[in-house]
């Protein structure tokens, strides 16, 4: 193990230089000069139970099964020692291998089963459902070519994952173990979970089962081929393992890579698994190093994808909404003044000139909420009494030297919005008036034409008798 490494430094210089792609590529050559042999997986008769034909067990690192119609499983344990851990990565299971995967859980005494891939994913199978459709005795699996058998217990919905509890049991010795399965649901094939944050909390709800400890069988993780999605769960937890008892700057994670690539091939399928490896060991060795403070508060900076596209941090995807922007047009000040400022005019679409109507057509009438004047407030612009209309409303009492006992502005104002008043509601009544009679006028014309359209198709119809009796 290298010293003086800086995860975050690293992280940031391959960020900057846009490497990953190259870095991935490194990995992948200098793993392929070192791989096993993968004979078993090659023999004819095992040749059906890989899901894909370039993902292959080595020989040397191969679950062996002790009993049942076979002794091989496309699944590798892997050691990394430093770390005390131990995991299973195998390939989510086929119809005709879900015998073979339980009966491995059971003999390698597993405590749990993390599965982070969906059944289907791009219209496709990725694994066959390998535990019972239902909650209930009346569900049991019976797997009899490996004397095993399974039932549903009950399960926990998460959101993004789901938990459930699976009772296997051996049906000659009647011996039973409880197993958990933690479903990660929202991790795309050949990509990676929506944030940090999302993905380091599942981690912890794993750990917290106790499901990792070298006290417990190795857990059985797997995706669809159990190299991407698996590896780049496994990679984070043994670096945040290693992290944990040796500090930041004492890991390499390319270092555990290799590591594990000599247990299994393929782990860490694509550049972006990686980065976001480093991503979540970043943030993952940031809330260790302070575990008082929450997810959100300890996120690293956004990234960009090989694309250029900004890749959201944890914070964008779970952490609390934005608190709303002030409110620029509040009634009121910041000292509770009230702010003077006029009424907003009246909307153009309720005004008269959407409701005129011209001629004696069959044009429909829009209909929608009727035009009303507010009673007690003054009408803004073309609305609003002028100067000029006040005067000729005064010019009687010109003459007058108490013009003000006579008649007040307000009641001159008061008078003229009666006046539009009364105006626009009589428009408005000539307007139903108008619409109704329409309305009247068409139902006349219809109970006019269908009688006529009737003796007209009698006619025809019988001229067409007619025509082919003396046509014959």
């Amino acid at each position: 193990m290298s010293s003086g490494n800086n995860i975050e430094s690293e992280f940031l210089k391959l960020n900057s230089k846009n490497e990953w792609s190259a870095i991935f590529q490194k990995i992948r050559s200098e793993s392929a000069k070192n791989s096993s042999p993968c004979t078993e997986a090659l023999k004819p008769q095992n040749k059906n139970l890989n899901r894909y034909r370039d993902v292959s067990p080595y020989d040397h690192s191969r679950i062996v099964l002790g009993r049942g119609t076979t002794d091989y499983i496309n699944a590798n344990l892997i050691k990394i020692d430093k770390a005390n851990r131990q995991y299973i990565l195998t390939q989510g299971p086929l119809v005709n291998t879900v015998s073979h995967f339980w009966l491995m859980v059971w003999e390698q005494q597993s405590k749990a089963v993390l599965m982070l891939n969906k059944l289907v994913e791009k219209k496709q199978e990725k694994c066959y459902q390998y535990w019972p459709s239902k909650v209930g005795t009346e569900y049991v699996m019976m797997m009899e070519d490996v004397g095993l058998t399974l039932q549903y217990i009950e399960h926990q919905d998460h959101s993004y994952y789901l938990q459930r509890v699976l009772r296997l049991t051996d049906i000659k010795t009647k011996n039973s173990r409880e197993i958990l399965q933690f479903h990660y649901t929202t991790w795309p094939d050949f990509g990676v979970p929506s944030s940090p944050t999302a993905f380091l909390e599942f981690l912890r709800k794993v750990r917290d089962a106790g499901v990792l400890e070298p006290t417990v069988g190795p857990a059985v993780v797997h995706c669809s081929a159990g190299i991407g999605r698996s590896g780049t769960f496994c990679l984070v937890d043994s670096c945040l393992v290693l992290i944990e008892k040796f500090g930041l700057n004492s890991v390499d994670v390319k270092e555990i890579l290799y590591e594990m690539r000599s247990y299994r091939m393929g782990l860490i399928q694509t550049p972006e698994q990686l980065r976001f490896s480093y991503q979540a060991i970043i943030e993952g060795a940031k809330q260790l190093l302070d575990p008082n403070s929450s997810p959100q508060e300890n996120h690293i900076s956004p990234v960009e994808n090989e694309a250029g596209d900004a890749v959201a941090s944890d914070s964008d995807d779970d952490g609390p909404p934005p608190p709303p922007p002030p409110r620029m047009d509040s009634l009121k000040k910041q000292n509770g003044t009230p702010i003077d400022r006029p009424l907003p005019n009246i909307p153009k679409s309720v005004s008269l000139n959407e409701f005129t109507y011209e001629g004696d057509s069959d044009e429909y009438i829009p209909s929608g909420p009727l035009p009303v004047v507010p009673a007690d407030e003054e009408e803004e612009d073309e609305d609003r009494t002028s100067d000029d209309d006040l005067d000729e409303l005064l010019s009687p009492y010109s003459e007058t030297s108490n013009v003000s006992e006579s008649i007040s502005s307000a009641e001159l104002r008061h008078r003229k919005r009666m006046e539009q008043r009364e105006k626009l509601e009589a428009q408005v009544r000539d307007m139903k008036r108008r619409q109704q009679a329409n309305e009247q006028w068409t139902q006349l014309k219809r109970s006019l034409y269908k009688p006529l359209f009737i003796a007209g198709t009698l006619v025809l119809g019988g001229g067409l008798v007619a025509y082919l009796y003396f046509k014959d």
